[in-house]
């Protein structure tokens, strides 16, 4: 199973799926942020097992989140979706889009959609960045850093950390918000997709909604 590579010490401070829990005193907006990449990470770094399907399951019952009606929907269809899913068939339906027999359907990194090619110059300049802002590659991990989930993580721990907005927009620019919408289109329309077409679904609005927001910096 291909899990994002990040450092041990990363990998325990992953963005807990509650927002309350996980962003401590950050205000509302960015506890809403930090929340919506840790629950994208979630799902997309690993097949979600029972537990996650039931803390997804009762996010409508939640207080909405502030961000389009489109985003307030696909999270009411996620959870829908989680209720009527099981995790048997999340670990198939995972293994077939991500994993597959030498290659799943969909390819989740960032250097194959901005260049058609794993471990190409996108990537590197990731690791340099990652570097500049503190993050380490495990070392007992060989999968590239630019897969989708590693990135959401990234996204959640700079706004749990209070890092300014504008590096949290320069590190969405350039590795997340360039290519994300793409893949998550993609997984939308993907034959293999049943759950994660409202996995798709979420993501696409919000990036839009982050799209709009880190914009204001300019």
């Amino acid at each position: 199973m291909m899990n994002p590579p990040l450092s041990p010490e990363i990998a325990d401070r992953h963005a807990s799926l509650d927002a309350d829990q996980s962003a401590g005193g950050l205000d509302a907006e960015q506890a809403h942020r930090a929340g919506f990449y840790g629950l994208l990470a979630a799902l997309l770094r690993d097949a979600p097992d029972g537990d996650v399907l039931a803390y997804v399951a009762q996010l409508d019952s939640a207080a909405e989140p502030p961000g389009t009606s489109e985003l307030v929907l696909a999270l009411k269809m996620l959870a829908l979706a989680s209720r009527h899913s099981s995790a048997a068939a999340l670990r198939d339906e995972y293994h077939t889009l991500f994993i597959g027999l030498g290659r799943g359907e969909l390819v989740p990194y960032g250097s194959w959609y901005q260049t058609g090619f794993l471990m190409e110059k996108p990537l590197s300049l990731l690791r340099s960045d990652l570097a500049r802002l503190g993050f380490e590659r495990a070392t007992d991990v060989h999968e590239p850093e630019d897969h989708v989930a590693a990135l959401c993580e990234v996204m959640s721990l700079l706004i749990q950390d209070g890092v300014a907005r504008e590096p949290q927009q320069q590190f969405f620019n350039n590795h997340l918000g360039n290519w994300a919408p793409a893949f998550f289109h993609d997984l939308a329309t993907a034959h293999g997709a049943v759950f994660y077409k409202s996995v798709a679904r979420l993501g696409l609005a919000f990036m839009q909604v982050e799209t709009r927001y880190l914009s204001l910096l300019d």
